[in-house]
């Protein structure tokens, strides 16, 4: 009798760990952000801020802020750089918007990325001498590596390789002419010449809020084995996200109408992902 109570409490005690809940697992929480630069945009034209569709001059839309406000409030919101493009320069009629942007580098502290009709040494010395901690080369970059190597040589290693591309060409002088090479090729020979970082835009995607091309951004990143800024195409802070966990090369995104639209808020993406030094 004794053994077979034995047998039925062992049975009671299996029923009553059955019967009993399960204890909860607490939930690991989701891993924080990686570091990821959001970088706003300003760029120029006729002295005033403007944001054009795939590059098209025609489709120019201009907003009201002086562009030195403008980058007060970029820099009040937290951003760590601001990069500044010089469409008249680019477009190279002889006309320029030095002048907005020395008011611009007078007006904040923060790092300024400038490029922009930057095609020889007097082009690349003026923003020298402004101050400017970033210089993106796009035209001359392409024609002629060797000049912008004694650039880096000359002015020191703030040299940033603008590659703007449509179906993976190569496109110059404002975004006008075919520069005769293949952005990945093109993307290759930077690091030999001491380009220290990469902004890489596919023009058919720049302006339209459609989303980035992040594909075609890490295979050029990877090209280069350099860090590079996303640029074109953002829309939606889910964009930024995407961009974010794309590769480690790809270590910021710049923003311009999806933010000046009101579509994105720059002082919420600067506050989701953490944001590293910028030298």
């Amino acid at each position: 009798m004794r053994g077979t109570a034995r047998v039925r409490a062992r049975g009671l005690r299996r029923d009553a760990a059955a019967a009993a809940p399960a204890r909860a697992v607490a939930a690991e929480p989701p891993p924080d952000p990686r570091p990821f630069l959001v970088v706003p945009a300003i760029d120029l034209r006729s002295g005033r801020c403007v944001r054009l569709v795939q590059g098209s001059f025609a489709s120019a839309t201009y907003f009201p802020l002086d562009p030195a406000e403008q980058a007060r409030r970029f820099a009040a919101a937290g951003a760590r750089m601001i990069h500044v493009v010089d469409l008249d320069a680019a477009e190279g009629k002889g006309l320029d918007n030095r002048a907005a942007i020395a008011a611009i580098r007078s007006a904040v502290p923060v790092v300024l990325e400038v490029g922009g009709g930057v095609r020889s040494d007097d082009d690349a010395r003026r923003l020298v001498d402004l101050g400017i901690e970033r210089i993106v080369v796009g035209t001359v970059l392409a024609g002629s590596p060797r000049t912008v190597g004694g650039w880096v040589e000359r002015f020191g290693r703030r040299f940033v390789a603008g590659i703007d591309a449509r179906a993976g060409r190569v496109r110059v002088a404002g975004w006008t002419t075919d520069g005769g090479i293949v952005d990945t090729d093109l993307a290759g020979r930077l690091a030999a010449i001491g380009i220290v970082g990469l902004v890489y835009t596919n023009i058919a995607v720049d302006g339209t809020l459609g989303g980035p091309d992040i594909a075609r951004t890490v295979e050029v990143a990877r090209a280069a084995g350099l860090p590079t800024l996303l640029s074109g195409g953002i829309g939606s802070p889910a964009d930024v996200e995407a961009a974010a966990g794309a590769d480690p090369l790809v270590v910021g995104a710049i923003v311009g109408r999806a933010m000046y639209e009101g579509r994105v808020d720059l002082a919420g993406l600067l506050a989701t992902f953490p944001q590293p030094q910028v030298v």
